[in-house]
């Protein structure tokens, strides 16, 4: 059964999302005597649990009341005490969250906690889904040990992303290229490839001006450095900005571009290639939970070849370039025959009025 409080506890949580990294987005709703004695919900630079905002608010009115949850409360020291104990010390009779935290450090402990000291704990299954949803970089970071990887592009309706001679212009809408900086601003990172930069002097910029947990870090692949000094993504890179090369790159760029202040790290991949991998390894141990991809075919395929893409979001334009000479959306070597096709599931249809739609897909493992 939908309870009106679990449903604006997941209404606050929506306000915290894209300002909470590496941390979950968290709604709580205290309840006491059928009345909301305390709300909030939480964002990384104001430090403060979604539980704790409530309580704070509630004061006295916390004893005997009712939380409900987005996400089971942490059990562990972090950058603030532990939610469950700050529950008990206020009171709290009853607790009814929607899911438990896939949290390793977590797990289970923050129920557990609060029923050995005597409160009712409830778990609301059916916003399970919802609950997962809201938090998926957060949850699939938790499970896997590494960030979401999304792969993002703009294409036409037979599948190509670029013309062999004149790109000006572009494939989708404003209206598409604006739900399209809705999904970077959820994202902690983004990678394009040299040969976009050289083609397009792209920014990878958040757009939307919306209120951040971490600024967007922008990732460039150049196995030989080829990038150039006046790119505006180097102009305007602020501590923000990432090449992955390779060994074969000369040491005297690579020493340029530090001297510009921008981080330059070499992981060797196969083919003289970067490696896509050990890019997302890296940014699992800097706790980045989520990374998009807008390139170009070429690492588009390697992408998905090298097994790091967990979903897509392919954004269609009512448009069709054929030819042979048109890049498609994933280049490469491809796959020789079609039992090999990569293959995805729970896809879902976005519709962007008048004639355009984006695909999101979860790759099938």
């Amino acid at each position: 059964m939908r309870s009106a409080y679990l449903d604006e506890a997941m209404a606050l949580a929506r306000q915290g999302v894209g300002r909470t990294s590496p941390n979950p987005a968290v709604g709580a709703v205290l309840v006491r005597g059928n009345k909301v004695a305390g709300r909030g919900f939480h964002t990384w630079n104001g430090v403060k649990h979604a539980e704790i905002v409530a309580l704070e608010q509630a004061g006295e009115l916390a004893r005997g009341a009712d939380l409900y949850l987005t996400l089971e409360p942490c059990s562990h020291q972090g950058r603030t005490g532990p939610c469950a104990d700050a529950i008990i010390q206020a009171g709290v009779a009853r607790v009814v969250a929607a899911m438990a935290d896939p949290n390793p450090k977590v797990g289970g402990q923050g129920f557990e906690r609060l029923r050995q000291a005597g409160l009712r704990v409830e778990i609301a299954q059916e916003y399970e889904a919802e609950a997962e949803a809201l938090n998926e970089p957060f949850v699939h970071a938790m499970r896997t040990g590494l960030p979401l990887v999304t792969l993002k592009a703009a294409v036409t309706l037979d599948g190509k992303i670029a013309a062999p001679e004149d790109n000006s212009g572009w494939i989708t809408s404003e209206r598409a290229r604006a739900h399209v900086q809705q999904i970077r601003h959820l994202s902690d990172a983004i990678l394009t490839g040299i040969g976009t930069v050289l083609a397009d002097d792209c920014r990878l910029t958040d757009r939307t001006g919306l209120e951040r947990g971490r600024p967007l870090l922008r990732i460039v692949a150049d196995s030989t450095l080829r990038i150039s000094p006046n790119a505006k993504i180097i102009q305007e890179a602020k501590g923000d900005l990432l090449v992955v090369t390779t060994s074969a790159a000369p040491a005297a760029r690579r020493e340029a571009l530090e001297q510009l202040g921008v981080e330059v790290r070499v992981m060797d991949g196969p083919g003289g290639r970067v490696s896509l991998r050990q890019l997302v390894e890296n940014l699992a141990a800097r706790e980045f939970r989520s990374l998009m991809i807008e390139a170009g075919s070429k690492l588009n395929w390697a992408a998905l070849e090298e097994r790091i893409v967990d979903k897509i979001y392919f954004y269609y334009a009512p448009k069709i370039l054929g030819g042979l000479a048109s890049l498609p959306v994933a280049g490469g070597a491809g796959r020789r025959r079609r039992a090999d096709a990569i293959r995805f599931q729970g896809v879902r249809l976005h519709s962007i009025p008048p004639d355009e739609f984006a695909v999101e897909a979860n790759v099938v493992r």
